[in-house]
């Protein structure tokens, strides 16, 4: 993915099926004939997707779709082979593929933390109340993941000695098992957060949002509640060939952020079929979401203090090091 390759090969990684060539290099002309922005079923992307419903960044190509990944493999995949260009991802996960050497960078982050433990006991306040009790933590190996373990040792516990800890296939899954009564808690990132709490009252449930996850990594790392846990990457190679088109679209972004924020049912009708859940759910997680734009040069000390601190307790989440200077655009 670092080696230079041709423009033609570029278009093959930015279009979802097939290479198609470049529109004729006018400013007021789309450069590509087609591409495909993807993003987790989780709050940066109802930002990606109203950007797209609202023809935000229609520059990008004649043709400017959104599809949600499913899982981390599915990403990663998708990195690999070209097919998914630009991608938001965990900001670790991007950290630690940029240092194994794949061709990527990180355009910005898109939310300051959207993870939850969500229980129907709200006596599981505090990760000691967890203590010989049932926690489900969606993507094993991942951002979600890593950070539990972290939370748990900084206070002296540790998942199948003090607690049992199920790892599931995606934050859906999670709130299954808890609306089941098969395990008590859940950590999992908005929009499933709320998703469980409104499913919870439709079924006659009380689900409580217990835990901020951001509040307790303030307390753990030091500092504010600032979780960088999440942004836009794009592969170098894409980069290299289109660095205007990138540049226009975190500013695109920008704008789109902040309108999600102004006015979260509208976003929740650009993105909530892509998460194939109800308007509703959208529309009140996007509060819980943290959702920002802030440049990745910008949001690198937040991003350093998080990995930093993640790092000592498993550094191989970051590939082994702190990624250098030319990871952040």
């Amino acid at each position: 993915m670092t080696a230079p390759i041709s423009r033609r090969r570029v278009l093959a990684a930015a279009g979802a099926c097939a290479a198609l060539p470049l529109w004729p290099n006018h400013a007021s002309a789309a450069a590509l004939r087609e591409i495909v922005l993807t993003g987790p079923p989780a709050g940066p992307s109802i930002t990606l997707a109203h950007a797209v419903a609202t023809g935000a960044v229609s520059f990008l190509a004649d043709k400017t779709t959104f599809r949600a990944w499913r899982d981390p493999d599915e990403m990663r995949a998708g990195l690999t082979s070209g097919t998914m260009p630009l991608v938001i991802m965990p900001t670790a996960a991007a950290a630690n593929l940029y240092n194994r050497g794949l061709g990527i960078r990180l355009v910005n982050v898109m939310t300051h933390g959207l993870l939850y433990v969500i229980a129907a006991d709200p006596s599981l306040s505090s990760f000691p109340a967890l203590k010989g009790k049932r926690l489900a933590v969606p993507f094993r190996n991942d951002t979600p993941e890593f950070l539990s373990n972290i939370l748990l040792r900084s206070h002296g516990m540790e998942a199948g000695r003090d607690l049992q800890v199920s790892s599931t296939g995606s934050p859906i899954e999670a709130i299954q098992l808890l609306l089941a009564g098969r395990i008590d808690a859940a950590l999992v990132p908005e929009p499933a957060a709320t998703a469980a709490i409104l499913r919870g009252k439709i079924a006659g449930q009380v689900i409580h949002r217990v835990m901020d996850v951001q509040a307790e990594w303030a307390k753990v790392a030091g500092g504010s509640s600032i979780l960088p846990q999440a942004g836009l990457a794009v592969t170098t190679a894409f980069q290299a060939a289109n660095p205007a088109l990138v540049t226009q679209l975190h500013e695109a972004l920008v704008k789109a952020t902040a309108e999600v924020n102004a006015a979260p049912a509208v976003a929740a009708g650009h993105s909530a079929a892509y998460f194939e859940l109800p308007l509703p759910i959208i529309q009140q997680a996007i509060p819980h979401s943290n959702l920002v734009c802030v440049a990745a040069r910008d949001a690198r000390a937040d991003l350093e203090h998080m990995f930093t601190s993640a790092a000592g307790a498993d550094l191989a989440m970051l590939g082994g090091r702190l990624p250098d200077k030319d990871f952040y655009l």
